[in-house]
């Protein structure tokens, strides 16, 4: 907008670009912020997905632990869940959401290691990084099963991660063997319910933008697609999303029941001092009783 005729008693004035400001405070410490801002994103992710996982826990094992259901059951167990969470589990949450956030750091800069001397590497240092992302991986994988069973824990109990996380340890390594069976079967049930979910809704889709299901009306009309594949995928990935949300929240109750098992089965007995706490369905399945007052 700069118009020379604006400035008559200087004609030679012009507008010329000189450079870009590279020495304030900002522009020195760019790289610094990048990567503030990355720690602090991935934090932020990690401790929401943190305080929804301890909010759904305590949801549950509010369900869990009514002797008389449902009429012991509290109002609003999500909400009562969730704002427990937030006042006196935060710092928990944030200290678990941490930890995995430095392993992530690490599997960042092992992979952005490799891009960048990936050229130059020969077949041992190739090697030793391949093992270096490996074990990370596993290490991330172990801290997120470590920490799901950490927060359920303290949706119950109350106490702090650390506490959290070596007794629902030792709870899991005492019953190493049902742990095992359950994850493996609820993985593969629900693998197959999200490929039931996201296969149905292909099909479907598929059917409908090439034309082959016609609706009354004229509306819309799928046939007209000069190239319906895109839809078709929108849609299947679209419906993958929330397959996998919907389900993760059953995975999520799968597991607070079965820590809340285990810890009703150590802690109680059957007896009128010790009753046991599950519903009478699973107690026909483990041929267990209440003893009944007489």
């Amino acid at each position: 907008t700069f118009n020379s005729s604006y400035y008559p008693e200087c004609p030679s004035a012009s507008c010329i670009f000189i450079n870009y400001n590279e020495e304030g405070l900002f522009q020195r410490n760019m790289f610094n912020l990048q990567i503030y801002n990355a720690v602090a994103f991935l934090w932020c992710v990690n401790f929401v997905i943190a305080l929804g996982q301890c909010t759904l826990a305590g949801a549950f094992a509010s369900y869990y632990w009514a002797y008389t259901k449902p009429n012991d059951i509290p109002m609003f167990p999500v909400c009562a869940s969730f704002i427990r969470a937030l006042r006196y589990h935060v710092g928990s949450l944030a200290f678990g959401a941490l930890i995995l956030t430095l392993i992530q750091i690490v599997r960042v800069i092992l992979e952005y290691i490799d891009h960048k001397t990936r050229s130059a590497q020969n077949p041992c240092a190739r090697f030793l990084l391949c093992c270096l992302k490996c074990c990370f991986w596993c290490l991330e994988k172990f801290i997120k099963f470590l920490n799901r069973n950490a927060y359920i824990m303290i949706a119950i109990y109350g106490k702090n991660f650390c506490v959290s996380a070596k007794n629902a340890f030792s709870l899991l390594m005492r019953n190493i063997i049902r742990v095992v069976v359950l994850d493996k079967v609820t993985d593969i049930l629900l693998f197959f319910g999200k490929l039931l979910v996201v296969g149905g809704v292909g099909v479907l889709s598929f059917f409908f933008f090439s034309g082959r299901i016609r609706f009354p009306g004229d509306t819309f009309q799928s046939e007209n697609l000069n190239y319906y594949w895109m839809p078709i995928i929108t849609v299947v990935f679209g419906s993958y999303l929330v397959a996998h949300g919907f389900f993760s929240v059953y995975n999520m109750c799968v597991d607070t029941l079965f820590l809340c098992f285990l810890e009703d089965l150590e802690r109680n007995d059957g007896s009128l001092q010790k009753p046991y706490y599950m519903s009478t369905n699973l107690m026909k399945i483990l041929n267990k009783s209440n003893k009944q007052a007489k």
